[in-house]
């Protein structure tokens, strides 16, 4: 019996060599929390070779070496919105390599005005615009580089993290769902460009609330994960799970997948209510009504 589950366990875990010969890079990898981490790891298992690329106080604080030394990457250290330091990121890759880059993950977001707590009826501005070039331009300036420096192969793939705020109000997420919406926009113009002239997709994943370390700094989360948790049939997608659909999008078995939002999330976004979100919300209607804090008259 034991040996049939090691055998069990060896399979399911087995890769499959789906980005084997495949060079990539991978934007955003901060500590084993973080989703851009976990496709790392799934990239390395199935063949991939890559560069990781983050900020230099990032690089400082967080744990990117550790993963570098995992698979075998190289770190280059970039800040996503200079046009300059994403040409030496491309340039460098290309070299340490051996080639042209045949997938690009960009997983960067981040709000000062989430940080510093301010409403979305009460925006400093000067924070929306660093949210929006670090969130979203920064995409923009990524594919632009890459596209002036041909330096992604034809049947390409990159991918965007992206979140169903972009299409939908969801209470604390704040300028960050005008900067998703600007990144799935930015992901069909530009694919429409890559796709016609180099048949490169250009894709986001609209993912669920996921514990990363940024994320569990979202005001909320836990009760929001419980929600999507209870409102999706499959529940909520992990940071591995997710992986997992990045490396597929990655791989050539998605070749005529492009200028896509793609959601993976459970089937939460095709829910208005389910039967296990409507039986938590009438317990809490009722004990309200109990406690008297409601009075249904």
């Amino acid at each position: 019996m034991l040996t049939l589950f090691r055998l069990f366990k060896f399979e399911n875990d087995m890769a499959y060599n789906l980005l084997k010969g495949k060079r990539g890079i991978i934007f955003g990898a901060l500590d084993d929390k973080s989703i851009a981490w976990k496709v790392a790891e799934r990239a390395h298992d199935e063949g991939a070779l890559f560069t990781l690329s983050n900020t230099e106080t990032a690089l400082r604080f967080g744990m990117t070496n550790e993963l570098a030394e995992k698979t075998g990457s190289q770190i280059i250290a970039a800040d996503a919105t200079s046009v300059e330091d994403l040409y030496n990121v491309f340039e460098t890759s290309m070299k340490v390599l051996g080639g042209k880059i045949d997938f690009v993950l960009h997983s960067i977001g981040m709000s000062l005005n989430v940080r510093k707590k301010r409403v979305y009826s009460d925006l400093n501005y000067n924070y929306l615009q660093k949210t929006l070039d670090i969130s979203a331009i920064s995409f923009h300036k990524m594919l632009q580089v890459a596209y002036k420096l041909d330096a992604i192969n034809d049947w390409g793939s990159v991918v965007a993290l992206s979140y169903i705020a972009a299409q939908r109000v969801l209470y604390g997420y704040n300028d960050m769902a005008d900067a998703k919406s600007l990144l799935e926009s930015i992901a069909r113009s530009f694919g429409y460009i890559y796709g016609r002239e180099k048949k490169i997709r250009v894709n986001t994943i609209s993912q669920s609330p996921t514990m990363t370390t940024a994320g569990s700094g979202v005001k909320g989360i836990d009760g929001l994960m419980d929600f999507t948790n209870r409102m999706s049939p499959l529940g909520n997608a992990d940071a591995n799970e997710c992986a997992d659909y990045c490396v597929v999008m990655f791989s050539d078995l998605t070749r005529k997948v492009t200028m896509q939002n793609l959601f993976h999330d459970g089937g939460f976004s095709s829910m208005g209510m389910s039967l296990r979100a409507m039986s938590m919300y009438n317990k809490s209607l009722e004990a309200a009504v109990k406690d008297g804090d409601l009075d249904l008259d």
